[in-house]
């Protein structure tokens, strides 16, 4: 900020020509119509039709804008915030500390004022102030301004402290005070606490369907390779074991055992078998070369998916899109970490 217009805030006379009045007029701020007039467009209105006023004769003297409904502190920081700047935190010299002394004091006021004059980057940085200091006792009444101010970022952290600490803020006067004169409201918070458990809940069941393809798909290559190379346990006909676990034993070792009981079992109604014969049947759906597979019964399968493809069984032919999809996924994260690998 030039020296001059620090001047002109801080109320000197250094070729100012606008007189910023506050609340019931009783304090005055020199300011600069260019200043002003550069921050905010409605203020830049204002300005206009002031001097237009004055140079038709209606009106003398100095150029006058009025800030009217909040301190005069907290009008006096706005315009001082205005000069400072558009950038919080990259202002220089000693602005930089009165900005931010500005906004710890008069953030909420600030805000009315940066939303009332349009203000854009100044209401930004009011949002993120205000937010950083949100309690269970404040919340309502931020969340309220928020509302009227249009802020929508801080109306978000608002509704995530809600959800975070909805008991304790059950408890404040606020929340009794909202309950007792605004039910609406108090509907509407609920609504949102409401919606936002619900996107949280689908997430959640979203992330564990999704766990889940990615196991199967999994499942998948290690029964491919234990058909086609055999692992510690298990071998393709005619072949022994491999000596070394492979990289993704884990999986590997329970899917061996899996093959071994279904070997050897001969009940007809045993729960263990018959995951065993869903996860040969994905793997034919998932195979595309059944002529050359190992797999076991993988072109038996096939040839019963084709047979009965005008059946309707949209459940099954989801999941195997799904974890197709997953295995696609998986090989093109593979193939990322071993270029990062190969570049590093």
């Amino acid at each position: 900020m030039c020296e001059g217009a620090r001047t002109a805030v801080c109320g000197g006379a250094a070729a100012h020509d606008v007189d910023v009045v506050t609340t019931g007029g009783r304090k005055k701020i020199p300011a600069h119509s260019s200043v002003l007039a550069s921050a905010s467009p409605v203020l830049a209105c204002i300005i206009e039709r002031r001097q237009q006023d004055r140079e038709s004769g209606k009106i003398g003297g100095r150029t006058v804008v009025r800030i009217r409904g909040v301190s005069d502190d907290a009008a006096a920081a706005f315009v001082r915030v205005l000069y400072a700047g558009s950038r919080c935190g990259e202002l220089g010299g000693g602005a930089e500390e009165d900005s931010d002394e500005d906004m710890d004091k008069y953030a909420v006021q600030v805000l009315v004022l940066a939303h009332a004059y349009q203000v854009a980057w100044l209401k930004r940085c009011c949002e993120v102030s205000i937010g950083a200091r949100l309690t269970a006792d404040s919340v309502v009444d931020v969340l309220q301004l928020a509302g009227l101010c249009d802020a929508p970022r801080l109306r978000l952290r608002c509704t995530r402290l809600l959800a975070k600490e909805f008991k304790a803020v059950e408890k404040t006067e606020a929340w009794r005070f909202l309950q007792e004169n605004d039910p609406w409201q108090e509907l509407d918070i609920l609504q949102r606490l409401h919606d936002a458990d619900l996107r949280r809940r689908r997430w959640r069941r979203k992330r564990a369907e999704q766990r889940v393809y990615m196991e199967l798909s999994e499942a998948m290559d290690c029964l491919l390779h234990i058909c086609t190379e055999g692992c510690t346990e298990v071998g393709p006909a005619g072949q022994a074991p491999a000596a070394k676990p492979c990289r993704r034993y884990a999986t590997c070792r329970g899917l061996q055992l899996l093959i071994r009981h279904f070997s050897q079992c001969h009940r007809k109604s045993c729960a263990r078998c018959q995951r065993m014969w869903q996860l040969l049947r994905l793997h034919s759906a998932l195979c595309d070369r059944p002529d050359q597979c190992n797999t076991p019964l993988c072109t038996r399968f096939k040839t019963k998916e084709q047979e009965k493809a005008d059946d309707d069984d949209d459940k099954w032919g989801l999941l195997v899109k799904k974890v197709k999809a997953a295995s696609v996924f998986s090989s093109l994260a593979t193939r990322k970490q071993m270029t990062s690998s190969t570049l590093c």
